[in-house]
């Protein structure tokens, strides 16, 4: 059976989850209900259910698999084709655009549903792991082919995760893209010590 599609060809399922990753970066998983997505992407009541059978929690879980899967695959081209510094650059630009266009009003998806409403789906945490593991590989990849010991490049990797993500809630917070400007600053002077 063909989903139904609006004027610009989203089908009803993939508006909910878009706007379920929306309401995740602005808001939090608690503000996550069938209702509020059902307003936010003007998708018919039933198809919540016809395309998630398990409700709030099985839209909750594939909108995290979308958001998770939407930041690594940028993450792991652009460490593909570029130089660790360049590569930071990059992914910063990609959060400078998404904290600019909202109006320091949506950060990341990812955190949002680890930091709110996890023991409501704990499902989620496994998929979690991987979205930011997939993201730490990414640089540790990119920091070995450079030219540093594994050992080394996963620590760098991690750092470099947590900093811009906590880079990225400071910037909400201070309606400023300058925490992640001087985050990026820092990690770019330890890539070229290192």
């Amino acid at each position: 059976m063909p989903s139904a599609r609006t004027e610009n060809g989203r089908s009803s399922k993939q508006r909910m989850l878009d706007s379920t990753v929306a309401l995740l970066q602005q808001h939090g998983a608690g503000a996550v209900t069938v209702d509020a997505v059902l307003q936010h992407s003007g998708a018919p009541r039933g198809s919540v259910y016809h395309h998630f059978p398990g409700g709030r929690n099985a839209l909750l879980l594939a909108a995290i698999r979308q958001a998770g899967d939407e930041m690594s695959g940028a993450i792991e081209a652009v460490c593909r084709t570029a130089a660790p510094r360049e590569a930071l650059e990059r992914v910063a630009s990609l959060w400078r655009h998404r904290l600019a266009s909202s109006e320091f009003g949506a950060g990341c998806a990812i955190v949002a549903a680890v930091v709110d409403n996890r023991a409501n789906l704990p499902e989620a945490d496994h998929a979690i792991q991987e979205i930011f593991t997939r993201w730490q590989s990414a640089f540790a990849d990119l920091l070995v082919r450079s030219g540093y010991d594994e050992g080394r490049a996963g620590r760098l990797a991690t750092m470099t995760v947590a900093a811009v993500e906590g880079a990225v809630v400071l910037c909400r917070a201070q309606h400023s893209t300058e925490p992640l400007d001087d985050v990026l600053a820092e990690l770019a002077l330890l890539l070229d010590r290192a």
